[in-house]
């Protein structure tokens, strides 16, 4: 078979350059998506050219395209690009988010922090809609939702927290209706991450044990290949304890400690969207 066919959006820096980086590695092509063209478009860098250098590195083939994800015409256009380019998607990962870091209470902070329900929840639908019918027109998929314990504990604020806890229930939605399509759907909760930011607001000494992005891109890359893919899909999942399942380690061969008894873990699902 060729080639796996994967986006993986907001994947110039952080947890989504390091898992579409992991994909390359994995063989896969990848499209990833961000809205930093040039150094300096951030303080933390990277670009979506540079992700999709360090894909072609990797072994996989990377494909940079500028998207914002708060402009729905942008992200059809994305799909449209990967329908003509292969006529089909295998795996989507959505990671696109725009998070203002603050200590301040909700409403001592800026109104925009609220975007975080546009581009981080709202664009993970949009882009799950452009790409359901590639996928099921592939006849096998999965849409990954990268999640964190903040679903269920206090982390970062009440927009942070909302948005991670409606990419789990989304993930389990779709994954209902994707079934039949033999399409999975899921979503991956991350730990700690050593990433640009966390680099930047860190000392040294914090950054010991953390995960590297691209642990979780491993993961993903094993669940995809996985015979029993279909079992997995409508949870959300501590990616540690996946990983482990798995048989998955980081890139310094061990397996990162779940924070499973310290920061909670994914609720129970209904058995209204259980298999």
């Amino acid at each position: 078979m060729s080639a796996p066919i994967a986006v993986v959006t907001g994947a110039t820096r952080g947890a989504g350059k390091g898992i579409a980086h992991a994909l390359g590695t994995a063989g896969m092509t990848v499209y990833v998506t961000g809205r930093s063209q040039a150094d300096g478009d951030s303080e933390y860098g990277g670009t979506v050219a540079e992700t999709a250098r360090l894909i072609d590195e990797a072994g996989g083939h990377g494909i940079a395209v500028p998207v914002d994800h708060a402009d729905d015409a942008q992200v059809a256009e994305l799909f449209a690009r990967v329908e003509k380019d292969h006529g089909r998607l295998d795996l989507l990962v959505n990671n696109a988010a725009k998070v203002l870091a603050s200590s301040a209470n909700f409403w001592e902070r800026p109104l925009e922090t609220v975007d975080l329900i546009t581009v981080g929840l709202r664009s993970h639908y949009v882009a799950s809609y452009y790409a359901a019918p590639l996928l099921i027109a592939n006849g096998r998929g999965l849409i990954v939702n990268t999640g964190h314990y903040g679903a269920v504990s206090y982390h970062v604020g009440p927009a942070y927290g909302a948005q991670k806890a409606g990419a789990d229930k989304m993930a389990a939605d779709m994954a209902k209706e994707l079934r039949p399509h033999n399409v999975a759907a899921v979503s991956i909760w991350m730990g700690g991450l050593d990433t640009e930011r966390v680099r930047a607001l860190l000392p040294a000494a914090a950054l010991a044990g953390r995960e590297t992005p691209r642990f979780t891109g491993r993961v993903i890359a094993a669940l995809y290949a996985s015979s029993g893919l279909l079992e997995y899909s409508g949870r959300a999942m501590i990616g540690a304890e996946l990983g482990a399942e798995l048989g998955v380690t980081d890139l310094d061969g061990r397996t990162p400690p779940s924070a499973r008894h310290t920061l909670g873990a994914p609720p129970d699902l209904h058995p209204t969207l259980k298999p």
